[in-house]
């Protein structure tokens, strides 16, 4: 059963890199999702909905039960999917995505949801102005921080605008299936994020009963900031359930 590894917003698979270099095992794989580094399926409009539809499909053709993991939106995803299709994860850990009624979107999310303002701000922006701002607000390291603003690409603007439009109220219309979510669950947080606070690491733990909460000490990218911790958290859990 292989380990499934999905990104988060403004990422592709390459955020997993760090993390899978210190990983011991070798089944484990790392999905773009649809307008973030691969295509988007006919008619496909990038909501919230359709990302969960999308991973679930291709879930179902695994074949078997997955060791499910999720950073950022890949957190929310991720656990949307393990709430609704358990039969489809064997473990789930991620972090740094809240859901949750009482989280409030943080300021830029809150700008790609306005039509005017976050259209504007995609066409305005300027690649090494916002890798800059990575490292500035969120202490990504510089070269990885040009790394991923280098991907972000037509496609990936236009899917993060559709994808936090159709998650004005993301947390109240996910948060009671959580408690649906069967796979034994690990949540690991960088301790220091300002856009997604510590808080919602312990609130997302007591939803989905999870066996551990680790808040490392950093800010929202964890797994480019400290993918060692990461790398030995998963190991750890996975071994804990027979495998990895």
């Amino acid at each position: 059963m292989p380990a499934i590894l999905i990104h988060g917003v403004p990422d592709t698979h390459r955020v997993w890199e760090g993390v899978r270099r210190h990983l011991r095992r070798t089944d484990v794989e790392a999905w773009d999702l649809p307008g973030f580094g691969a295509p988007r399926p006919e008619g496909f409009t990038s909501a919230k909905e359709e990302y969960a539809g999308w991973l679930i499909d291709r879930l179902e053709q695994v074949g078997e039960p997955v060791d499910l993991v999720g950073h950022d939106w890949g957190c929310i995803l991720t656990a949307r999917v393990a709430s609704l299709r358990p039969d489809l994860v064997r473990t789930w850990a991620g972090g740094n995505g809240p859901i949750s009624a009482r989280y409030q979107w943080h300021p830029l999310a809150k700008t790609w949801q306005d039509p005017v303002e976050g259209d504007r701000f995609m066409a305005d922006l300027d690649l090494d102005r916002f890798a800059d701002d990575l490292t500035a607000g969120f202490d990504v390291p510089p070269g990885l921080a040009r790394e991923t603003a280098r991907h972000v690409d037509e496609a990936m603007k236009d899917s993060i605008l559709r994808l936090y439009r159709s998650a004005l109220h993301m947390g109240a219309e996910w948060e009671p299936e959580l408690a649906e979510m069967a796979a034994p669950a690990l949540v690991f947080w960088g301790a220091r994020d300002p856009a997604c606070q510590v808080e919602f690491a312990d609130e997302l733990g007591r939803a989905i009963r999870a066996e551990h909460v680790i808040k490392l000490d950093c800010n929202h990218w964890t797994v480019l900031q400290q993918p060692a911790q990461v790398a030995a958290a998963l190991h750890e859990h996975w071994q804990r359930h027979d495998g990895g």
